[in-house]
């Protein structure tokens, strides 16, 4: 990527002298007159960033060179944010691509202080008082939080929501098989946990999703209130991006916030690297995760930044680990930091907006669509689920054909059947809408739908 240097005059005139012209119009002499951009570009005043980017997009696809590229209106755990410039410029300095990890206070100060306010926003986002300095995603930061919660209690009965990632929950299944945790999944109703319907006496931990995985905001004060029954550790798997206009995990008496720090920085990028968000009371910080850095003063006195407290097994007797994670995702977290710094409480509030007003007036245009239903009657965030009238995967792929990447199909997230959405898999439609997406693509999504569905 190229930075963008203005020029002064004078710079500017020195380079017309050295080329012996006497203007722009100079320069670009050798171009025909027929092919030049004559008046500007037309952009109306106070166009965001994402805006002017896909209006260039547009301009540039003219091209025969370039690609066709697909409007992405896919989720599910991985999402289509803005990037902006200046994170990629700063996260991209040699500085932070490294593949080291710093345990040595004495040669590591600056990438252990972009921990260290890594950690602090990581912190404000979830309401919780104690993060980590990362995990390697959201899927093993739900593991460690099964993994906290069994040390506190001494149980292994742990009582999760449908509503959490099924990606999630498929990896806490495969940890359970070592560590003998027993994972009992409370069923969705209208796609609302219906935690009524599950025994959860004697549990470890009490799980919930914010928003769920159908994009449904639930009313977490049921959960908390078994959880505190129970004597169980209350964790909330929460979108951190919803942070932006909703409650965070803390305000909901969370014990463990998880969650995935993708949508700061981190392109799709196939799949990953991705960030693993992850932050507990005062009460678990001898439990937690990883690492933490935290803020000391030198032998002379002087401002400086350590590891501390590393529960894992590398570092105390193995008995008394509470985990085996080997490392963090440092690069990813710097890069979070630096795109949630730059975003401030209001560019956050602004994007969750964004997202939740497009997401809400693309719903609401897809069920004027005869045959398409909604799933859930419950309110919802970014994202949400619709019935078709065809099959959802089948349908991906004519929209695809109209440059529109439509959404996931549930049954690809879920394996297949799940009883917990009483309702034809084959047919339901996880849709999602980013800040990027412009008005012009989701009015294109919706002809596209129609016209798909009822060809």
């Amino acid at each position: 990527m190229a930075d963008y240097l203005p020029h002064t005059e004078d710079e500017v005139a020195s380079m017309l002298a050295f080329l012996g012209m006497s203007s722009f119009e100079d320069l670009f002499a050798h171009i025909p007159a027929a092919v030049r951009l004559a008046g500007g570009f037309d952009l109306p005043p106070g166009v965001s960033e994402p805006d002017v980017a896909a209006r260039f997009a547009r301009y540039t696809s003219a091209n025969a060179a370039t690609l066709a590229k697909l409007s992405c209106f896919a989720g599910g755990g991985a999402y289509d944010h803005e990037v902006p410039p200046v994170v990629r410029a700063l996260g991209s300095r040699s500085e932070f691509v490294t593949a080291y990890t710093p345990y040595q206070p004495e040669v590591a100060q600056g990438v252990l202080q972009a921990i260290y306010e890594y950690q602090t926003l990581v912190a404000r986002l979830s309401g919780l008082p104690i993060p980590n300095a990362s995990l390697y995603d959201a899927a093993t930061g739900l593991v460690e939080a099964l993994n906290m919660a069994g040390g506190a209690t001494g149980r292994t009965k742990m009582v999760i929501s449908a509503g959490v990632h099924p990606h999630w929950r498929a990896v806490a299944a495969t940890f359970a098989k070592g560590t003998g945790h027993e994972l009992v999944i409370a069923p969705l109703r209208d796609g609302e946990t219906d935690w009524g319907a599950v025994d959860a006496s004697g549990a470890a931990a009490v799980v919930a999703a914010y928003p769920n995985y159908l994009g449904v905001i639930e009313d977490l004060s049921i959960a908390k209130a078994l959880a505190v029954r129970e004597g169980a550790l209350f964790v909330v798997g929460a979108d951190p991006v919803a942070a932006g206009v909703l409650k965070t995990a803390g305000q909901w008496g969370a014990d463990v916030f998880i969650g995935e720090g993708q949508p700061f920085g981190t392109a799709l990028s196939f799949g990953g690297p991705y960030l693993g968000l992850f932050a507990c009371t005062e009460e678990q910080v001898r439990r937690l995760p990883g690492r933490i850095v935290g803020e000391t003063l030198d032998a002379e006195g002087r401002r400086a930044f350590v590891t501390t407290l590393r529960a894992r097994e590398q570092d105390i007797r193995r008995e008394k680990a509470t985990s085996n994670i080997c490392s963090n995702q440092t690069l990813m977290a710097v890069t979070a930091a630096i795109q949630l710094g730059w975003l401030g409480t209001q560019g956050l509030r602004e994007i969750a907006t964004r997202c939740a007003q497009g997401a809400h007036f693309l719903y609401d245009e897809l069920l004027t669509i005869n045959g398409v239903h909604a799933v859930s009657s419950r309110p919802f965030f970014r994202e949400f689920a619709i019935s078709l009238p065809t099959n959802a995967s089948e349908t991906l792929l004519a929209m695809a054909d109209e440059g529109v990447l439509g959404g996931l199909a549930i049954s690809a997230l879920t394996g297949g059947d799940d009883p917990s959405l009483e309702l034809d898999v084959d047919r339901v439609l996880l849709v999602t809408v980013t800040e990027r997406r412009t008005l012009e693509e989701i009015e294109h999504y919706v002809n596209v739908m129609r016209k798909v569905v009822h060809s």
